[in-house]
């Protein structure tokens, strides 16, 4: 989330207790109603990152459940205070749109199934949160864009490195030009990956590294930019006689150029640990290591030949809350998320060319 919109959030949080001081005190006594959101997949990120956070919201609470496990939905279910009604397998899905409580279906699947689910959650008329990435083509994500719109509803990314305090931070110094004219993005993100899960399976997961963690070197680059690449170059390294990589790629680097001439080097990996970002300057660089991380993010800003650690606030909500609460309000009060469907389909078609640039071996314009 970029300055502007928590100032904006801000002041909008202001008017509205200035006309709420004219009403009678009973009716200030009434509070806003909490969006409903349905959870679409109980693996562990759901489990152990995003449900865990609603207890931070002040916008947003679970009242649904779905899975295709049993003991998953009666375990989560009690744990939440989910009731047996708001409880569905993934055949009973559909039943969710006579669900008044459920204003939201957050579709956290392998990257196959996020097509399959949007859309259908857009037909059953609730609004739609879609783990990234999106889907694994972009005509996949224009399917899903178009079926919200005809519902007339929303769809968001969960892209949460963007309400994460130090991203937001380093954003505002790109952006404010607190290090002068940008000249050089430097990124990397990977991690050795475990063999047998989903993740490695082409048919599941659209493809390796790239779509699973170099997304986050992809979505950093664009951001910290706050500008469009123009032209991608990308060389893949991957031992194939490694059983994990049958099927995707293990190592991928990239180069983006912008219209400013600004490049950005970036780093996808499956076999090495990487978390990290610089932004450089003319006038100096900040960075961020671990970067994009659940938590524990540091940055450093280097600025007239001194480095600092710069204080930044993280009272408030964290990230997973954040996108939550973010999304639940524009659901409420009708306005787009900063990160609607439009920005997952721009990170697919980048993701395409890098895979495109792989194959062919040049450089592959993105205008």
């Amino acid at each position: 989330m970029t300055n502007d919109t928590t100032r904006r959030e801000a002041l909008i949080g202001i008017g509205a207790a200035a006309g709420l001081a004219l009403l009678p005190q009973a009716a200030c006594a009434q509070p806003a109603r909490k969006i409903g959101y349905a959870i679409v997949g109980l693996g562990n990120y759901a489990t152990n990152q995003i449900m865990p956070a609603f207890a931070n919201c002040k916008d947003a609470r679970i009242t649904a459940l779905v899975s295709g496990t049993p003991e998953k939905l009666a375990k989560y279910g009690a744990q939440y205070g989910v009731p047996d009604k708001n409880r569905y397998s993934y055949a009973t899905f559909d039943r969710i749109a006579d669900n008044p409580d459920v204003d939201v279906v957050y579709v956290i699947l392998p990257v196959a199934m996020h097509p399959e689910y949007s859309i259908r959650a857009s037909r059953a008329g609730k609004h739609v949160m879609c783990e990234k990435p999106m889907a694994p083509t972009s005509r996949e994500c224009e399917a899903m864009i178009a079926a919200a719109a005809k519902a007339g509803r929303k769809l968001m990314i969960g892209y949460r490195s963007r309400f994460q305090p130090h991203n937001v931070a380093a954003i505002d110094l790109c952006r404010t030009k607190a290090i002068g004219d940008l000249r050089m993005i430097r990124t990397a993100h990977g991690f050795p990956i475990q063999p047998n899960q989903w993740r490695l399976d082409r048919k599941m997961s659209g493809g390796g590294s790239m779509m699973d963690i170099g997304i986050y070197s992809l979505q950093a680059a664009r951001y910290l930019a706050g500008a469009e690449p123009v032209e991608v170059t990308a060389v893949e390294s991957t031992d194939r006689r490694d059983p994990r990589f049958a099927t995707v790629e293990d190592r991928v680097d990239f180069t983006l150029r912008f219209p400013s001439g600004l490049l950005a080097s970036c780093i996808s990996s499956y076999n090495s640990n990487h978390n990290e970002y610089r932004a450089i300057g003319s006038e100096g660089w900040v960075e961020l290591e671990p970067a994009t991380a659940y938590r524990g993010q540091a940055m450093r800003v280097r600025k007239g030949g001194e480095t600092s650690t710069p204080n930044i606030d993280t009272s408030g909500p964290d990230q997973f809350a954040g996108q939550l609460d973010h999304f639940a309000r524009c659901v409420r009060d009708n306005r787009m998320p900063i990160v609607p469907g439009e920005e997952g389909l721009r990170d697919i078609r980048i993701i395409e060319a890098i895979y495109r640039s792989m194959r062919e071996k040049r450089a592959v314009s993105l205008a």
